[in-house]
Formats: C-alpha cells, sequence, structure tokens
C-alpha cells in the first residue's frame, strides 16, 4: 500500500496541493523513481534524500522505490519536495512511525548530512495550504517567519530530518527550540509578522525608520517636489525631464518614502512575489516598505515584463504597490517601452510559456526620468542641439506611452553655491501626512470597489461621476486641449489628475485652480510645441 504525504507547489504566485505518494516494488533492483512532470531539481532529490537517509542513519531500501507527485498531469518545479518524499519513503519503509501525518504539509530542501535548508514561495504554498484545509505544515527553520506571516494554519519550523521525524514522533517539542530572534527581527524594513487594529487601513506604526534617505536632503525643487506629492497622492505616472545633475534620480529614489503605508493584503502580495522570486531574505516576515525597482537601460524585454521558462514575475511585477523607475528613459528599446502598455492599464501581466501561463499582479506607479535633448542641455545657452534632433530624440518614446504618464514635468538647474547652506523646506514625513490625506478621501469615495484604491484607477464611468466641471473650467481644459492635440485618453488623465489636487486640499469639487495645476504639468506638450522640425 502507499504511502501519501502532502506538500505544495506554487504556480505563478498562488500555490497548489501535491500529494507525494511513496510505493517499493520487492523483487526489483534497488532504484528510486521520481514521476509527475518533475524538473531537474526533482528529479536530482534521489542522490539527496539517499545522502540524507545514510547520513541520518537510516537504512536506504534495497528495493524499487517509486516516488510519485500528484497531479501527474502538472509541471512541477524546485527542491522544496524533499522533505515531503523522504519522510513518504522512511514511513513506508516503516523505519518510522509518526503521529496523525494526514494532519501536516511538508516543505524543504534537504542537505546531503540531513539539514532542511530554506526554499522559495514559502508565504503562497502556506496560504494555499490553510485554504486546503491543511492543520499544520512543517516548514525550514529560516522560513519561519515568512510561515508565520499567515494566520489560521500552525507552523512547525525545523532545522533537520532528525527534528522532522523527532516532532512528528512526539519526541520533540519544536516550541522550546534555542531561538536567536534579536537578529532576525531586527532586519531594517524587511519584516513584519503580524498586523493589529489600524495597521490593517495601513495606519499604525511609522515605517519612515526602515528608509535612510528623506526629502530633507532635497533643496531648490520645490515646484517639482509639489507635482511628486500630486502623483503620489493619486498614483499618477509621472515623467522628469531635466540636465544631467538636477536631481531626477535623487527625488525619485525618496518616492516611497511618502507613498502610504502598505496595508496587510498589499503586504502579502508584494512578499509573495518577491518570495516566489527568490527575493525575500532568510529569516524574513511580511515586507513592510513599498518596493522600489530601477532596472537598467539594457534590461530585456522578459526581464521587465517577465518570462523565461516558467513565466517568472519581471521588474514590473517586483514593483508591484510600489515605484517602477526608469532612468534615461530614451536610452531604453522601443519594444521593450512599448511592452509597458499593457501593464500600465490593466494593472497585471500575463505570461505565456510552453510549460505553462502564468498571471502577475503589475499595480505600480510609474516613475521616468531623461535628459529633454541628445547633449542633455535643452533650453540653456550650453545646448547645441537643432530642433529636429531634440524631436527625434524624443520621438524615441512613442506617443502611446507618453499618453500613459500623467505628469510630465520639467527639472530645474540648480545652482550648488547658491543653495549654500539653505534647508529643504520639506521633509518625506511632512509630505506623507498630505498623501495619506489624500488617499484617504479617495478610499472613502472607492469603498464599495474592491479594485479601485486611488483615482489614477478611476474608470470612465467613474470620472463621469467624480470629475464633474463647470463650464469655466471645461472652457479652460478644451482650450488646452485645442492648443496641444489631446487625446481623449489624455483628458481622462487630466481630469483623474485634477480629482487628485481637489482632494489634497479637501475640496468636494474640482476648481479652476485644480485645472491649472494640471495642466502646468505637461511640460513636454508645452516644450515640444515651440520647436519646428525640417524634413
Amino acid at each position: 500500500m502507499a504511502i501519501v504525504v502532502k506538500s505544495m507547489a506554487t504556480s505563478g504566485v498562488d500555490g497548489f496541493m501535491v500529494e507525494i505518494e511513496a510505493s517499493t516494488i520487492r523483487g526489483q533492483q534497488q532504484s528510486m523513481t521520481i514521476i509527475g512532470l518533475p524538473d531537474q531539481a526533482i528529479k536530482e532529490a534521489g542522490e539527496r534524500i539517499q545522502a540524507a537517509i545514510e547520513s541520518c542513519g537510516y537504512d536506504i531500501p534495497k528495493d524499487k522505490t517509486i516516488l510519485s507527485l500528484a497531479p501527474g498531469d502538472k509541471k512541477k518545479r524546485g527542491s522544496h519536495f524533499d522533505l515531503g518524499m523522504i519522510i513518504a519513503l522512511l514511513y513506508q519503509t516503516d523505519q518510522i512511525s509518526p503521529k496523525n501525518l494526514a494532519d501536516y504539509a511538508f516543505i524543504g530542501e534537504l542537505a546531503l548530512d540531513g539539514r532542511i535548508r530554506p526554499c522559495n514561495g514559502v508565504l503562497s504554498m502556506v496560504t494555499e495550504a490553510r485554504k486546503c484545509g491543511i492543520k499544520a505544515v512543517i516548514v525550514p527553520y529560516e522560513n519561519r517567519q515568512e510561515a508565520e506571516s499567515v494566520s489560521g494554519i500552525k507552523v512547525c519550523p525545523v532545522k533537520s530530518l532528525h527534528d522532522t521525524v523527532s516532532f512528528l514522533e512526539g519526541r520533540l517539542d519544536l516550541s522550546k527550540q534555542d531561538e536567536d530572534d534579536n537578529g532576525i527581527r531586527a532586519n531594517a524594513g524587511a519584516i513584519s509578522v503580524g498586523y493589529s487594529g489600524n495597521e490593517k487601513n495601513g495606519e499604525g506604526t511609522d515605517d519612515s525608520l526602515y528608509y535612510d534617505i528623506d526629502f530633507s536632503d532635497v533643496k531648490g525643487q520645490d515646484e517639482l517636489i509639489e507635482a511628486i506629492v500630486l502623483g503620489a497622492a493619486g498614483g499618477h505616472n509621472i515623467l522628469m525631464l531635466g540636465e544631467p545633475g538636477c536631481g531626477k534620480t535623487m527625488i525619485a529614489q525618496r518616492i516611497p518614502t511618502i507613498l502610504p503605508k502598505m496595508s496587510e493584503k498589499e503586504s502579502l502580495e508584494v512578499t509573495k512575489i518577491h518570495s516566489i522570486s527568490g527575493l525575500l531574505d532568510a529569516g524574513t516576515g511580511l515586507l513592510k516598505c513599498r518596493p522600489f525597482r530601477a532596472p537598467h537601460h539594457n534590461i530585456s524585454l522578459n526581464a521587465l515584463i517577465g518570462g523565461g521558462s516558467y513565466a517568472q514575475p519581471g521588474e514590473v511585477s517586483l514593483a508591484h504597490n510600489g515605484v517602477l523607475f526608469l532612468d534615461e528613459l530614451a536610452e531604453f528599446s522601443r519594444s521593450t517601452l512599448d511592452a509597458l502598455r499593457q501593464p500600465m492599464e490593466d494593472k497585471r501581466v500575463t505570461i505565456s510559456r510552453v510549460n505553462g501561463t502564468n498571471s502577475y499582479p503589475a499595480n505600480f506607479m510609474f516613475v521616468a526620468a531623461m535628459n529633454p535633448c541628445p547633449c542633455g542641455y535643452y533650453p540653456s545657452k550650453k545646448c547645441r542641439c537643432t530642433d529636429y534632433e531634440i524631436i527625434h530624440y524624443r520621438g524615441k518614446i512613442s506617443g502611446p506611452i507618453l499618453e500613459r504618464i500623467d505628469i510630465q514635468k520639467s527639472v530645474a538647474h540648480v545652482d550648488f553655491f547658491e543653495l549654500g547652506d539653505k534647508k529643504s523646506t520639506y521633509s518625506s514625513k511632512q509630505l506623507r501626512e498630505r498623501v495619506e490625506k489624500a488617499r484617504h478621501i479617495q478610499q472613502e469615495r472607492f469603498k464599495n470597489d474592491a479594485q479601485v484604491n486611488c483615482n489614477a484607477q478611476m474608470t470612465t464611468t467613474m470620472i463621469q461621476k467624480y470629475c464633474k466641471l463647470d463650464d469655466d473650467c471645461t472652457k479652460l481644459l478644451k482650450n488646452a486641449s485645442e492648443k496641444y492635440g489631446y487625446s481623449a485618453r489624455v483628458i481622462h488623465k487630466l481630469l483623474r489628475l485634477a480629482r487628485t489636487s481637489a482632494d489634497l486640499d479637501g475640496a468636494e469639487n474640482i476648481r479652476r485652480e485644480d485645472i491649472t495645476r494640471v495642466l502646468g504639468c505637461r511640460d513636454l506638450d508645452v516644450s515640444s510645441s515651440q520647436m519646428y522640425a525640417i524634413a
């Protein structure tokens, strides 16, 4: 009779249950076969299992052994099935006598000496185990905080095969293991094993302590900072144009410090993606800080959007609930940039490969920076570029991408000597308070729609409902549209932006000053309209 042990696997950011069946066939030559569409890492588990069995003092089966991963028609990958397979094999050969084995799911990679190594995707697997009604999950000790982020299921962290067997046979109390939590729990800005009270709504402990950068470092860019606050308050995309050294990258790096604190749901989503991608450090629980991803301009299409043999998440998904920053935007290949169209609109990306199709969330705030011309110094006297060269340079970025960027703001040149010891008029804490106040208004507005939590995500129907204009505002917007040739998409983005401007001031309706403010955030349109290209 075959022994069945439960384990978990991942597909995209979600998990699914795998039943590990172990059986021995007497009278046949000693061998170990693993079936069930395993990848190379699973196929190599046989060698790890045999080495661990011998190291821990157990006997390697003398007969043919078959380990089956069900369902057999679904591809599986990863080395985390090792622990479940060795427990099933030892139980099948009557070398261990675990109690209530059906209550547990097993996750962990074996070392040759029997130690249990950490693995990726634990959060997704434990979450699915809870949904499947599993009472407890045995995980590597280094993954315990990640697993403990999921409530409603017992987490049993183990360090070795010996500890696992002793626990299953009732000879070891895992709660009495020596823990060195001091160093692990001090992982700055990375962990939060749970939320309570108001923290579920993004309130609670101030996590600004986890950032070592602040907007107080920025001087001489007050107008741009106001535009950044406007973008952060509504989740709007931003493009900064300016000459080298004016502070574009410096400002972009500080945007996460003024974004609202992540809710528990957002933290779970972000942590799942980073865990699946192998970017979650051992000993880390829920991520508290919003992600900031800044890929180099030579990044490939698959690395940005996602791909590879197993349709892994790309930078757009790693930036989920955070900021995706593309510096030197004009240096990215056009095909790579154009691939951003769908994720920027749908807030999700679907990747299809031979081995399967995975869908990943990609709800990020897009921030980009670029020089205004090839030499980088337009419109100062240092610039020697012709209008044609400037238009050709900016033409590297397609119109559809530019239309998806709400704020296109020029960055002023900064004179180091004029600033001197001048203090910044802003701090991240002050700016965040303004942003959170505006976001709270938006959350109340969209409380009946779980898919929308900020103005940038408003649908056309919502725009018609919440972005009504009086005759004066309509006339002002119409004149700008006729002058610069705005499309319907740009008009909708301006209306969303105007709604955010009103929310920042606590105004019930969109005012003339809001329309004026958002039209002042389209510097690229004004600059390009003043140029003439000669064919």
